[in-house]
């Protein structure tokens, strides 16, 4: 069985933590790396250490997603991997929640990813070849008390990647919707000294998608959940 071969990654909502983890694995496998962000400014050293080109984009905005995979192919090449890693909410009791501050949140979970879903099907379904993986959380499948923002979000990315993997995998692209269910380590956020594991390694993760995306297409999965060992569900 022949693992699929890619050349070229892009992740939106890339940052520090998740994303910087995944695009060093994928600078260390040989694969090219184009970053998206609002701000790009706080990517300069994680472009300097992978090789990777950062680009400015709203994935809100339908014109600018467009845009940045024009610039994208122009300056590197056709993704053939794309990462959705963009997420927001608004937090709070139901009743005190501002609306404009929620459709927003459900706007950078959820409709994002639709956006940038469907420019990148768009390239990968004539080679019938790509990969389109998305970040989801605990939120995606457990509505928690005051984060109906989050949960609306990310239930409705989820719902996304379900039927995106029902319609495109039998055309050779290969869906995948990951649960990290749990926080993720950081710099800011070490393990308690009393609970040790207790966060999720981010390099951890993206080793997880790389095993994902290496699946030969007669053994896909379109889902897997993510937790520490500690972490009780």
């Amino acid at each position: 069985m022949t693992a699929p071969k890619y050349t070229t990654a892009l992740i939106v909502g890339a940052g520090e933590g998740l994303s910087a983890s995944l695009a060093r694995l994928f600078a260390r496998e040989g694969i090219k790396v184009a970053l998206a962000a609002r701000k790009i400014e706080k990517l300069g050293e994680l472009c300097t250490g992978t090789g990777a080109k950062a680009f400015a984009c709203d994935a809100t905005k339908a014109e600018e997603v467009e845009r940045l995979f024009g610039l994208v192919e122009r300056e590197i090449a056709t993704p053939d991997i794309v990462i959705y890693n963009a997420s927001a909410r608004a937090r709070g009791p139901l009743v005190d929640l501002v609306p404009a501050e929620v459709a927003h949140a459900i706007n950078v979970s959820a409709f994002g990813g639709f956006l940038v879903a469907q420019q990148a099907a768009r390239r990968m379904l004539p080679n019938k070849h790509g990969a389109i993986l998305f970040t989801g959380a605990s939120a995606s499948v457990k509505g928690y008390p005051q984060s109906s923002s989050f949960a609306m979000g990310k239930f409705a990315l989820r719902g996304l990647a379900q039927s995106m993997a029902r319609e495109l995998s039998p055309q050779g692209i290969h869906i995948g919707h990951f649960v990290i269910d749990g926080g993720i380590r950081s710099a800011t956020r070490p393990d308690p000294a009393d609970r040790p594991d207790s966060f999720l390694d981010p390099d951890a993760i993206a080793e997880s998608y790389w095993n994902v995306l290496q699946q030969p297409r007669s053994a896909w999965t379109w889902e897997l959940e993510l937790r520490p060992w500690v972490e009780k569900f």
